[in-house]
């Protein structure tokens, strides 16, 4: 399968993580709407980079804390 058809994909403007976990074809549209709203700064990236450019992206095996306090991952 190429890397494209993988859902690996995600889409960062000047207002952080718009969305992950997409095809590079979905991520591909996705840009282009937000483009045509005027958004900048779109780009396309990997998943894992967008986890080390912006906080608004989690990582996907992070576990969230039930009682809300603090997201530290124990080492």
């Amino acid at each position: 399968m190429s890397e494209l058809a993988e859902q690996q994909w995600a889409v960062l403007s000047e207002r952080g993580a718009e969305a992950t976990g997409l095809t590079y074809t979905q991520a591909a549209e996705r840009m282009r709407a937000l483009v045509r709203e005027k958004v900048s700064g779109v780009s396309v990236i990997t998943d894992d980079a967008a986890r080390r450019v912006t906080h608004n992206v989690k990582p996907r095996t992070r576990q969230q804390n039930p009682n809300g306090a603090g997201n530290k991952v124990k080492r």
